[in-house]
């Protein structure tokens, strides 16, 4: 959304051609990435200029060259702004995901703004090697002062694993306001009981007990929240009723 809202204030302040280039790019994380923008040497008096603009960031200047010939490089750490023969090039190194994001180049001569390239760059993470997040609800409404275990399977592939470390697991609480979940509970990086599945070797199961003695607090939908890839990945949640509760 703030992107959106940054590009709109930018197309009021500048005009795109007709030919504006615009496309998409996805990459890896680790690759390095290449954007080119078209450098007229006759176009004197011009500026170019690569600006990147990152959701919930103000957009940043990452190089600035003029038209003609100029040996002027720019660098920031990874990134690189320079001329080669008719292009103005933007080189990132080894890139992060926090990399994501729209780059665009802009020519500015005089008080006229124009958009020559766009791109939306998508930085590519390890893809989690989670399956399954399988949540066991309690079989009858409880009452405050009952002890209740929420439980908590976990299935992944152990031969797809692609991040290094173990996932974290953790507990959220909706209340039965419709409130946001809230944090109450991190597990430690190993279940209760890992073990492969019989049917195949290669998904592994660990399972994750939580138990507590209810208050009349407890009520509402209770989260099992997995972290792996930089990605959390949430259960289908279980509902804790209590009697009593309207």
């Amino acid at each position: 959304m703030l992107i959106i809202f940054l590009l709109a204030l930018l197309l009021r302040a500048g005009r795109c051609t007709d030919d504006l280039i615009f496309e998409t790019k996805t990459v890896d994380v680790g690759d390095d990435v290449k954007l080119n923008c078209t450098r007229q040497t006759s176009d004197h008096g011009a500026n170019l200029f690569w600006i990147r603009l990152v959701s919930g960031k103000f957009p940043e200047t990452l190089g600035q060259t003029f038209s003609f010939d100029y040996d002027g490089v720019n660098k920031t750490p990874r990134i690189t702004a320079k001329q080669e023969p008719g292009t103005f090039l933007l080189h990132i190194s080894g890139a992060e995901l926090s990399d994501t994001g729209l780059y665009y180049c802009i020519k500015v001569k005089q008080l006229d703004m124009e958009f020559l390239t766009g791109t939306f760059l998508i930085i590519k993470g390890p893809e989690p090697d989670i399956t399954t997040i399988i949540q066991v609800p309690p079989s009858d409404p409880v009452r405050p002062g009952d002890s209740v275990t929420l439980q908590c399977s976990v299935l992944s592939d152990s031969e797809k694993k692609t991040c290094a470390g173990d996932h974290s697991v953790y507990w959220f609480r909706a209340g039965a306001d419709e409130s946001l979940p809230s944090l109450f509970y991190a597990h430690g990086n190993s279940g209760d009981e890992c073990e492969k599945s019989p049917e195949a070797q290669s998904t592994q199961k660990c399972v994750y007990n939580f138990s507590k003695t209810i208050t009349s607090s407890d009520a509402g939908t209770h989260y099992c929240a997995v972290a792996t890839c930089g990605e959390i990945l949430f259960g289908n949640g279980t509902k804790v009723d209590i009697e009593g509760n309207c």
